[in-house]
């Protein structure tokens, strides 16, 4: 029999390891940047660089953060949510968060993966029929938008669609001619379009010419959507419940919706363009397409664009895929998941100067020669002005969110990694 002291030991040490592992990925919260190895006084260089932008009228305003090894160092809100009312933006208002939304349903699909429900090389139409033997666009007619196609060489892959390498293009912003025929085709982007179902569009895309060979190359596309209806068909869940039970509530993110209840539309910031003299104006409504869509009762969830969020919420998000798939105790992915999803999955293949993996475009070594962000982080953006990234080597995960579409001031993104690496003073590769 154990002696009594060494069966108490035994229990403290049991005890102990426990709470370490609870504790290992704690929620996030505010502390002092010289904790992690970084300087206040120069983040602070930051708050004057987005405040010059909202001053001279780039940018209604914006909110950003920083966090360093699962302690945000930097989180505030400058400038405007309404510029006519002159609403100051807070840093819990809700953005429309477009392709940011492309991440959060390339790890539900990675959820259904690690279940053993599909596997990434499957053909897609093991699960939806209708993308049996697809055909590839040869010659195309702009004058009436008829075409000729020849057969596909293969099959379209789960993981080409994660890749965008399907050779699947955009509605509305794609390439040109598969714009064309998407649109007489009413096939919708998902950006602003809350009427319709997202079962119907894709079985409609489906019918559709591919603009290239699958695998030839790297094309953005309506491949994150078709994911989104893939969850659908898997897991027998519509996309935004899928979302919430499976993402959301797992990790506290209270604020990320398709459509807004109505206890929380009047945090969703006003989005804004240019007109001809770059003054600032609110984003007009067009055919089919409404700025307002977050407040509408939708029935479109787009797994490419239809999320709209905070930044802190977001934070929780990228936190948890640099903890290896982990938040506040709850495991979503494992580790060897979260590698896979940042690691080069398209070869030879280029998109930019980067790579891209699973759902997120990782920097490489060109990346790294260009800005301070290093070889291997990853990131993504919605294309109504919000931007992040996640540093494994550094354990930084950064958000930039302006509320302008288009956002014709990209150099504000490269000048917040500038921002972010100049405030390290230690860092965690010494």
């Amino acid at each position: 029999m154990m002696p009594k002291h060494l069966l108490t030991l035994l229990l403290c040490l049991s005890f102990m390891v426990t709470f370490a592992q609870k504790s290992a990925f704690p929620v996030l919260k505010e502390g002092k940047p010289e904790r992690v190895g970084m300087s206040t006084e120069r983040l602070n260089r930051l708050n004057r660089v987005v405040q010059e932008y909202v001053d001279k009228g780039h940018i209604p305003g914006a909110v950003t953060m920083i966090i360093r090894n699962g302690t945000i160092v930097h989180y505030k809100s400058t400038g405007y949510s309404d510029v006519e009312q002159a609403t100051a933006l807070r840093r819990d208002d809700i953005f429309r968060i477009a392709s940011q939304t492309k991440a959060i349903t390339s790890v539900g699909v990675m959820l259904l993966f690690e279940e053993g429900r599909l596997l990434l090389d499957d053909p897609i139409s093991k699960y939806i029929p209708s993308f049996r033997n697809p055909q590839v666009l040869d010659q195309y007619n702009p004058e009436d938008t008829t075409y000729t196609t020849v057969p596909a060489k293969q099959e379209i892959t789960v993981r080409q669609l994660l890749t965008h390498t399907s050779g699947i293009s955009y509605a509305g912003i794609g390439q040109k001619n598969a714009v064309a025929i998407y649109a007489k085709h009413q096939i919708p982007s998902g950006i602003g379009t809350p009427e319709g179902k997202l079962s119907d569009a894709m079985l409609a895309l489906a019918k559709q010419p591919l603009v290239h060979q699958p695998g030839e190359r790297f094309t953005y596309g309506l491949n994150t959507d078709l994911l989104g209806y893939l969850i659908e068909v898997v897991s027998g869940q519509p996309l935004d419940q899928f979302f919430r039970t499976r993402i959301f509530e797992p990790l506290g993110m209270n604020d990320t919706f398709f459509y807004l209840p109505a206890d929380k539309q009047n945090r969703l910031v006003r989005l804004y363009t240019e007109n001809k003299e770059k003054q600032l104006q609110l984003t007009p409504m067009r055919a089919g397409l409404t700025p307002d869509f977050p407040k509408e009762n939708g029935t479109y969830f787009s797994g490419g664009a239809g999320l709209s969020s905070t930044v802190y919420d977001y934070a929780i998000f990228l936190q948890m895929l640099l903890n290896g798939g982990e938040y506040k105790g709850r495991r979503l992915l494992s580790p060897a998941t979260v590698r896979l999803m940042t690691t080069n999955q398209i070869g030879d293949l280029n998109q930019g100067i980067n790579k891209f993996g699973l759902g997120f475009s990782v920097a490489t070594d060109r990346t790294a020669a260009r800005l301070p962000v290093p070889e291997g982080a990853f990131e993504w953006g919605g294309i109504f002005g919000t931007t992040y990234w996640a540093d494994p080597e550094e354990g930084i995960v950064a958000l930039i969110y302006t509320q302008k579409y288009p956002n014709s001031y990209n150099d504000l993104s490269d000048k917040f990694k500038v921002m972010v690496y100049q405030a390290i003073t230690r860092s965690n590769q010494r």
